[in-house]
């Protein structure tokens, strides 16, 4: 399937692999991961002022897409922060992949382009320093184990 002419000029922000369905990573620029919906997060974190809104994909929705077959996401983000998931959170939790904050895209300065998001807020057990250390920013590879 050819990608539309906007997409073809974009840059891969995400890439998935490891088990999933085909067995080959899945790139994704920023228009093919808002195609698949978008979701919304109002949560104060310990990284942010104030209480911010973030929107991203629905991580339910885009490990769905790809066919994860694995029940740990090993997470790698572009400052070589590393950290493991379990795919369980993204079934109990609406954890989001948001590539906004307060309706302005993030850059890699201010924590992007995407950045695993929880509803802490909205959730108070959330807020234990195991999720916490989930809430991975600058992600760049999701690999499914």
């Amino acid at each position: 399937m050819a990608l539309p002419a906007y997409a073809q000029s974009e840059p891969v922000i995400l890439t998935i692999d490891g088990a999933i369905e085909g067995g080959k990573p899945v790139d994704f620029t920023m228009s093919q991961l808002e195609a698949l919906g978008t979701a919304t997060i109002v949560t104060s974190t310990p990284w942010t002022e104030g209480t911010p809104t973030f929107d991203g994909v629905p991580m339910r929705v885009l490990l769905e897409h790809v066919g994860a077959k694995g029940e740990t996401a090993e997470v790698l983000a572009l400052n070589n922060y590393q950290t493991s998931v379990p795919v369980i959170d993204f079934t109990t939790y609406p954890v989001i992949l948001a590539t906004k904050m307060d309706g302005e895209y993030m850059t890699v300065r201010n924590k992007g382009p995407l950045f695993i998001m929880y509803p802490f807020d909205a959730v108070p057990e959330l807020q234990a320093e195991i999720y916490l250390s989930r809430a991975a920013w600058q992600v760049r590879t999701i690999t499914i184990k």
